[in-house]
C-alpha cells in the first residue's frame, strides 16, 4: 500500500488548466487509523459474520425441499448481500494510499488538517476535519476530502476567504485556524 506524504502529489487535485475541477484517481486517501479500521471491518466481516451466515444456510438446508425453503432463500441472499459489502470494502483497501499528515506546522489546508472557519453568511465558526472515505461522519465535522467543500478548501491558507459552490448553494468562508490535532 502506497504512503504518501502531504505536501507531494496527492491522489487528486485541482487540475490546473481548467479552473475549480477536479481531478480523481482510483485511489482513495486515507489516513492510517481509517485504514487500519476498514482492515479490521473485514476481518471482522470475514472471521464472524460470514461463518455465522453460513451455518444459517447450513440449518435451513438441513430443513428439506429448497424450492420452498424462505428460510434458505433469504439465508443465502444475507449471504451474498455481506459478500458484496466484503468486496466493496477489500476494493477500498486495495486502492488505499496512506496520506501522513506534515511533521511540521502549516497554515495551508491539506489532507488530515482541521480547519476552523467563519460562515460569512451566518456569523458562527465551524470545524471541519478533512478525512478519507469510510471515516467520513459529517454531524462530528468529519468531511470527506473528495467532497465538494473539501475540494473548495484544500490548498488554501489562513486568512483567505472562499466561495464553495455545493449541492446546496454557495457557501462562504473565512479561514481563521488550521491545526493537526492527534
Amino acid at each position: 500500500m502506497p504512503t504518501i506524504r502531504v505536501g507531494g502529489p496527492i491522489p487528486f487535485t485541482k487540475d490546473p488548466f481548467v479552473s475549480g475541477s477536479p481531478v480523481m484517481s482510483d485511489r482513495i486517501p486515507m489516513t492510517r487509523v481509517g485504514y487500519d479500521k476498514l482492515k479490521a471491518e473485514i476481518d471482522h466481516l470475514n472471521t464472524v459474520e460470514m461463518p455465522k451466515l453460513a451455518q444459517r444456510v447450513a440449518a435451513a438446508r438441513s430443513e428439506g425441499d429448497l424450492s420452498e425453503n424462505a428460510e434458505y432463500h433469504g439465508a443465502r441472499e444475507s449471504q451474498g448481500l455481506m459478500q458484496a459489502k466484503i468486496n466493496l470494502l477489500a476494493d477500498k483497501l486495495a486502492r488505499a494510499v496512506i496520506v501522513e499528515r506534515p511533521k511540521e506546522a502549516t497554515d495551508e489546508v491539506v489532507f488530515g488538517a482541521t480547519i476552523v472557519v467563519r460562515d460569512l453568511k451566518f456569523g458562527d465558526e465551524e470545524i471541519f476535519v478533512l478525512v478519507g472515505a469510510g471515516e467520513e461522519d459529517y454531524d462530528a465535522g468529519r468531511i470527506n476530502v473528495a467532497s465538494p467543500l473539501a475540494q473548495g478548501l484544500l490548498g488554501r491558507r489562513v486568512g483567505e476567504k472562499v466561495s464553495i459552490d455545493v449541492p446546496a448553494g454557495t457557501m462562504k468562508f473565512e479561514i481563521l485556524e488550521v491545526r493537526f490535532d492527534d
